[in-house]
């Protein structure tokens, strides 16, 4: 599964510039929808595209690791490992 960090990514901009950051300021900055910003934000198992990322990243000014992190879901996703 992808977890998007987009929380964590708001979090260290408002620390940084001392202000509130509101999704529709994102989404004006950037030209994305504010509900494609809130799924990345609130739900588990977005489905993104990868211009949203390209665009989320020049905005923040991250890499997208810094964004977007792989969390293995079980033993489904090392089918190596005996259960």
């Amino acid at each position: 599964m992808l977890r998007f960090k987009l929380r964590e990514r708001i979090a260290d901009l408002e620390f940084r510039e001392r202000r509130r950051l509101q999704l529709q300021e994102i989404a004006a900055a950037t030209g994305l929808n504010r509900m494609t910003l809130s799924k990345l934000a609130n739900h588990h198992g977005a489905n993104v595209q990868t211009d949203v990322l390209d665009k989320l990243c020049t905005f923040f000014g991250c890499r997208i690791e810094d964004l977007v992190e792989h969390v293995p879901d079980g033993p489904a996703d090392h089918p190596d490992i005996a259960t």
